[in-house]
This record gives C-alpha cells, structure tokens and sequence, in this order.
C-alpha cells in the first residue's frame, strides 16, 4: 500500500490539481469574479492579480481549444484584468500549452506539484528561542500576516492586500482555511495559509522575511500547520512549490508529482 494509504501517485496528482482550483476558486468567489464551469473552468475579473485570475482546469479536443483560448482572452479583456493558465497534468489537449503561446499567452515557469505522507510528518524542527506560531484569530493579526507578505511574497502589497480582504470575506474561523503567523520575540516574520481540500491540505503563502532565513523558520511554519491536518485526520499535504522553496519542503518529506505550468495575459 501506498504510504498515503489509499492515495496513489495518479490519485495524488489529482488532488494537487483540485486542492490548487479550490483555492483559486474561492478566492475569486470572494472577490466577485465571473465563473464558467463546463469545459472551461475559470473565475475571472475577481483580482488585480493575473495569477488569481485563473483558468484552472481545461477538458478540450483540438478541434475546440483555440475558440476556448479566445474565450478566456475575451473574458479577461472584458474585465480589463491580467489573467493566467494555470496547466496541469489533467489538462487537454496534449498540445495546450504550444496554443497558448500562439494565442498570445507568456510562458511564466512552473508551480512545482509537490505531496508528502502527513504519517511522517517532523515532530519538530530547530528554531530560534522566542519564535512562535500561532493561528489568525483576529483582524489585528491578519493585518501583520498581510503587511508582511506584503514585503517580498509575489506582487507585494497590491497582492497581500487583496488576498487579506478576501480572508476575511471568507472568515477567519472557516474551518478549512487556516491561516498562521510567526513570530520571533514577538516580532511577525513568517506566514502561512493552510486549506482543506480534495481529501489533503494544501500550503499556501509559506514566507519568510529575508532577515530571518535559513534559521529554520520557514520550516516550521511548514511543519505547524501540517501537524494540525494530520491531528484533523488528513493522510496528505499538497503544494505548489517556486524552485527557492523546492528543497526546503523536499527535507521536510515533499516530493514532487507534476507540474502547473503558468501561462500569463496582460492587457495592453
């Protein structure tokens, strides 16, 4: 059996893939964005952000994926917002990703697919005296989770600020996002967001302020979270890694399954 139990390597794939789209999703939902479900699935015009204005999952034929690429290009022109392919392994056609490219979208590199046994999961890891993690309760807290985040993490403030509203749009206390804040001496220098979703908990927002790396903070802001899903009765952790994070969640027990590769569209 496998060490997940009853989730193989296809079974985990799939759950990176929809654990991502639920994420995608709700944020969008939450900011109003338009939604097409059949064989399209998007939520656009809901962020400032081209990430957060996702395609994210596609069951094409090549005689109909260049009218539904224009689609999505119309789409986003009429919300006069950035947008991006999110292509994953359950994606078709085979050669999506090459129509992309001709239809005007810009190869932006890839979300490393990552799933690890949360059976085996660290107990702990080494971190500074005085550090400390703890989940979001209150407003005041999440306003620090998104002032830092918003120092260094993807498209700065614009981007912390939006996800931040959304959060609370959703609700703190949802019980399936999670979000946590580190702290060293009571100091915020680390965030996370956890979700529930597709039978795993998916990693989001996993950040470290740059003074305080290498210092096995990002670690445990990784490690916190997944002991939490595994005392909630999860077998799997999903994420969506950059190539700076890869090796840091492949020492905590992650390994790569496939890869989301990101098509972006800015208008103008």
């Amino acid at each position: 059996m496998s060490p997940f139990g009853d989730l193989g390597t296809g079974a985990l794939m799939a759950a990176i893939e929809a654990n991502g789209a639920k994420f995608l999703l709700e944020l969008g939902r939450a900011g109003g964005g338009e939604e097409r479900h059949d064989e399209l699935d998007w939520v656009i015009g809901g962020s400032p952000i081209d990430y957060h204005n996702a395609i994210y999952a596609a069951s094409l034929t090549k005689a109909n994926a260049d009218a539904a690429i224009a689609s999505s290009l119309e789409a986003l022109k009429r919300r006069n917002v950035p947008g991006a392919w999110h292509v994953g392994p359950s994606m078709r056609p085979a050669d999506l990703e090459k129509r992309l490219d001709r239809a005007g979208f810009t190869y932006a590199g890839d979300d490393y697919g990552m799933a690890a046994d949360l059976s085996v999961v660290p107990e702990a890891v080494r971190v500074p005296n005085g550090f400390s993690v703890r989940r979001i309760s209150t407003r005041a807290e999440l306003d620090s989770w998104v002032h830092l985040l918003g120092g260094g993490f993807g498209e700065g403030q614009v981007e912390a600020r939006w996800v931040g509203d959304m959060y609370a749009r959703i609700g703190l206390d949802h019980p399936e996002w999670h979000h946590f804040l580190g702290t060293l001496d009571g100091e915020p220098v680390a965030t996370a967001t956890m979700l529930y979703g597709a039978g795993v908990a998916g990693l989001y927002f996993v950040y470290t302020a740059p003074d305080y790396r290498r210092r096995g903070i990002g670690a445990a802001m990784t490690v916190v979270p997944l002991k939490q899903a595994s005392d909630d009765g999860l077998k799997a952790a999903v994420l969506g890694a950059s190539t700076m994070g890869r090796p840091v969640y492949e020492r905590l027990g992650f390994r790569e399954y496939c890869r989301i590769g990101i098509f972006e569209w800015w208008p103008g």
